[in-house]
């Protein structure tokens, strides 16, 4: 008897476990975030990015929308915006909202390539996303201090080729690296100027059991100089479930110290 009772607490605590991780994989969180650089261009005074990556099945949801409006200089989608399955008018929507926030600009993740990647280009080229695919855009102040935001293509299969996209920027301006997979960080010199990367693909680990999961959890650190910023990403891989590493969204407040 006393072993059943056992069996059915277990079973109820599985339940109510399971419906908590579809429901923390279902928040909308914008994580405000400030990151200060000694050499950041004063004539700038303060640059903000929306970021968001991995959005795969979910739909971009209106209140993540609307803290973003008016707060955001632009929008950096970093990857894995959808992925095989999902229906594309879902896909063009949600790019329709990103857009509504400000200029947006895209790189490609891997999972990506598992739908008509064709389309998707066309799609986001339809709205005026600009792809970062091993390219950079530049931005000049008034005063003519420039911040170049370079992207790469999907590391992992190979595609990304960071040194053209060094090549495609200004020498002498402050670099952005955007990148779907935060390994990229590797492959920077500290000669290259790239001050900031932002990724994702990682999900925080998405299930973290006692802390401890496949991938770090998302955050901000520094490595040899550099600052890299990745995301738990919005969405979720292979299963709709989140324990430990909830989905985020960032409004990125970049400035000088």
């Amino acid at each position: 008897m006393i072993i059943l009772y056992l069996f059915a607490v277990l079973i109820i605590a599985g339940v109510f476990l399971l419906i908590f991780m579809w429901l923390t994989a279902r928040m909308n969180r914008v994580i405000n975030t400030d990151i200060n650089f000694k050499d950041f261009p004063e004539d700038f005074g303060k640059l903000s990015i929306f970021f968001i990556s991995d959005i795969h099945k979910r739909k971009v949801s209106d209140s993540i929308i609307s803290q973003a409006l008016g707060k955001a200089d632009l929008v950096v989608i970093g990857g894995d915006l959808t992925e095989s399955g999902v229906p594309f008018d879902q896909v063009e929507e949600n790019i329709a909202k990103l857009k509504s926030i400000g200029p947006a600009y895209f790189v490609w993740g891997n999972n990506d390539y598992e739908t008509d990647y064709h389309l998707l280009d066309a799609t986001l080229l339809k709205h005026g996303v600009k792809i970062l695919d091993n390219t950079a855009v530049m931005f000049e102040s008034a005063e003519g201090e420039v911040i170049s935001i370079l992207g790469v293509d999907y590391l992992k299969a190979k595609k990304a080729r960071l040194d053209l996209a060094l090549a495609d920027a200004e020498a002498d301006s402050f670099k952005i690296l955007i990148s779907h997979h935060p390994a990229i960080i590797k492959d920077i010199n500290a000669s290259s100027g790239i001050r900031l990367v932002l990724a994702g693909h990682t999900h925080g680990g998405q299930i973290r059991v006692f802390g401890r999961g496949p991938y770090e959890l998302g955050g901000l650190k520094e490595e040899r100089g550099i600052k890299i910023l990745t995301s738990n990403g919005y969405g979720t891989s292979l299963l709709p479930l989140r324990l430990g590493a909830k989905p985020e969204t960032h409004l990125i407040h970049l400035m000088k110290e």
